[in-house]
Order: C-alpha cells, then structure tokens, then sequence
C-alpha cells in the first residue's frame, strides 16, 4: 500500500506538469481553433531559458522567471511571424506550420545547447515520511507552483476584461467581431498566457527531471491526450485529464515498465476517441 500510496502522489505530480500542457494545448485551441505541436518545444525552451537565466543570475528563482518570460516572448513571436498569416485559412495549415515550428524550435536549442542532458543544481534534501509515504520537499513546491499557476490563468478568464474577451472570442468569434472586440489583443494575450503555461510545465518538468531537446516533444502526446480526454477547448478539463493520465501512467509503471508507460497516453486517448470522443465535459466548445 504505501508503494501504490507513493505511485499516486507521483502520478498527481506528473499530472500536473501534464494538465499545464494540456491547458496551453486547449487554450489555443478554443480560441485559435487549430492544435499547436509546438506546446512541448516551447516548454524545453522554457526550460533552457531557466537553466541559462539561474547560471546567470545565480538564483532559481530568478532564473525560472527569465524562462517563463523566453516561453511567453517566443510564443507571441511565433503568432506574429507564424500563425497571424496564417489567420483565415484551414486549421490543417495552421497544425502542419505548428509542426514545422517544433522542429525549427528543437533544432535551434540542439545546435545552441547540444544534445546532453541538463540538470538544475537543486538543493539536496531528506523525504518528508508521512503515514510512511516518503515525499519531496521540492515535489510540494512544484506543486503549489502548478497550482498557483492554474490559479492565476482562470483569474485572468473569469475577472479580467481581456479573459472576458478572450471567452467570449472563444465562444463566437462572429459575435465577439461584430460586437466590437479587437480580436489583435485578444490574440496576444492568449499567446502569451499559452507561452508562460507552457514554459512553466517544462521548467517544473526539467527540475523534477532533466532537461534535453527532446524533453518537451515527449510530453506532446500526454498534453494532447489530456486535452482530448477532457474535452478540447475546456481548461478544466484539461487539468482532470492530466491529472487521470498522470495517475494512470504511474500506476502502470511496474507492469510495463518507465520506458513504456508513455504508452497509457495512448490507450487513453483511444478509449476517449472510441467511447467518449467529446471528452469527460461535454461537447467541444470555447473556453469558458
């Protein structure tokens, strides 16, 4: 029991990193109705931007700052450079150009950083033993970073007027134009809450792990089959669907193995598109 008690606080982390990602995912898509594959890439260069930013400055915290920041700042770059020509046409050009972006974004930090793996240099402490489930201090301050995180993104939805713009872009993009809303800051602003999302889950992820190229493109597949399972286009869901697949891929650790456990996003994502395919919320609409 305090194995499987275990397993499940590490799903519930691994969840949460999952949920920020499919948060990003669903965000863009509720609003600019296309998935961007490039969620996992930014969120290595937001891991890459904290690594440079705390050998800089010395200080985690500063450095996690500077990547969130490399996060937001790259993904109002890339609607501005990529995805605003783009506005207009089919979702497809808009997926296949985000996909084209992943790979520039991957090969760039390949060519800057290489392809070792990177480390956060983290203070060393002893688990926290309760009801003899042994616990990570700074497994606790990921998490209330996560949660602070979701916290401050549906604060900035449901009481902000920008969030309020951005709901109702989401709901009717045809009424939010002809009621008079600029969709130019409504736009920016949802890439950068998607960039600092995105880039505080890798950032969270590289600490917990470690930080290569590819760490982010291999939480694509779970952030889209989070984002899937609660029902694309609602950020609630998105959280319930990192957390499930989160659980679900730590419990089935000791019969598949580490490498393999990625698998579950997969048999999870068939069994929403088999049974459920509008996801655990109801039908796909716009965020609310």
């Amino acid at each position: 029991m305090t194995g499987f008690a275990e397993l499940l606080f590490s799903g519930l982390m691994s969840g949460l990193i999952i949920g920020l990602a499919g948060l990003a995912v669903t965000l863009v898509f509720g609003i600019a109705r296309f998935s961007n594959a490039a969620t996992g890439d930014t969120m290595t260069l937001g891991a890459y931007g904290a690594l440079v930013g705390s050998a800089f400055t010395g200080s985690v915290i500063l450095g996690s700052l500077i990547g969130l920041a490399a996060g937001a700042l790259a993904s109002v770059v890339s609607y501005l450079l990529v995805f605003r020509p783009l506005q207009g046409r089919s979702p497809i050009s808009s997926l296949l150009a985000s996909i084209g972006l992943a790979f520039f974004i991957r090969a760039i930090i390949g060519l800057v950083f290489g392809h070792d793996q990177n480390v956060f240099q983290l203070d060393i402490v002893r688990p926290i033993k309760f009801a003899g489930i042994r616990i990570q201090p700074n497994d606790l301050k990921f998490a209330a970073v996560a949660i602070s995180t979701l916290a401050v993104v549906f604060i900035i939805l449901h009481l902000t007027p920008i969030g309020r713009r951005m709901r109702a872009v989401a709901d009717n993009p045809l009424l939010a134009k002809v009621s008079g809303i600029s969709p130019r800051p409504v736009m920016l602003a949802l890439w950068s809450i998607a960039g600092a999302v995105s880039a505080i889950a890798g950032i969270i992820l590289g600490m917990k792990t470690v930080v290569s190229p590819e760490s982010g493109w291999e939480m694509l597949l779970p952030a889209f089959a989070a984002a899937v399972l609660g029902g694309i286009g609602h950020p609630i869901g998105a959280i319930v669907g990192g957390l499930l697949i989160g659980v679900a891929q730590e419990l089935a650790t000791p019969f598949v193995g580490f490498t393999y456990k990625i698998a579950v996003s997969f048999i999870v994502l068939l069994l929403v598109l088999l049974i459920r395919p509008k996801g655990l919320f109801g039908r796909s609409e716009g965020v609310r």
